[in-house]
């Protein structure tokens, strides 16, 4: 998501360097030699004042703006973006998930929240409970939310289509270590494995939780089924 909103600014490229244990423990001023100059022969840089790097977190601002000067490149500081009196940040924006504040999340990231990726083959399981779903792996521990929710799918056609989604760990089923995002389309009946859909996030029905059984579960989904099409009979006319 954050390449496809950096290419739709007009980013060229982007460098994405693997986070393992050899790369937290480089010192500040290595980052700044292998990875800045010589890796990347900067020339200019912009960064927030609360810009942190290196090993424990040792570089800083004032570091990175010194080394500039011994290195010969420009560093610039990036105005701090406030809404509402407080300051954006990706915490912020993590909050506002994880409460189901949607209205707030489209405000601080300037468009609505959404996950993309490719359909990928599942358990089949919801299909044997009625309601068959589209899969996507979130390739992270941990998302950002967790629970029910009413959604609008982009990717399918000229038009969006409603559906509703849960994200989380499946605890009735298999209580997944990783989360996994799988989607059922509202009156939807078409073959899409593979294909790259994004799905845009409406509004949260309930919390994610474990049922005593698979009938239990499929009970729930029907309720939620329901509730998803009476908000957006309401909400999305």
């Amino acid at each position: 998501e954050k390449c496809i909103a950096l290419e739709g600014l007009g980013i060229d490229r982007v460098l994405r360097i693997h986070f393992d244990n050899r790369f937290s423990q480089m010192p500040a001023e290595a980052f700044i030699q292998q990875v800045f100059v010589e890796g990347l022969d900067i020339r200019f840089m912009m960064a927030g004042d609360d810009l942190r790097f290196g090993r424990d977190r040792e570089g800083d601002f004032r570091l990175l703006k010194a080394a500039g000067q011994r290195w010969g490149f420009e560093v610039t500081e990036a105005d701090t973006c406030e809404l509402d009196g407080e300051r954006v940040s990706s915490t912020r924006i993590r909050k506002a998930l994880e409460a189901g504040d949607f209205a707030l999340a489209e405000r601080l990231l300037g468009r609505p929240y959404a996950i993309s990726g490719k359909v990928v083959y599942g358990q089949q399981l919801g299909r044997t409970l009625g309601t068959p779903t589209a899969n996507l792996q979130l390739h992270r521990l941990r998302a950002a939310m967790s629970g029910v929710y009413a959604v609008e799918v982009a990717g399918l056609g000229d038009a969006l289509v409603q559906g509703v989604a849960n994200v989380g760990t499946r605890p009735t089923v298999d209580d997944r270590v990783k989360a996994i995002l799988e989607v059922h389309l509202l009156d939807f009946n078409q073959t899409i494995y593979g294909k790259h859909i994004e799905v845009c996030f409406r509004k949260k029905m309930r919390d994610e939780r474990k049922f005593a059984s698979l009938d239990a579960l499929k009970e729930q989904i029907g309720r939620d089924v329901d509730a998803a099409r009476a908000w957006f009979a309401e909400h999305m006319v």
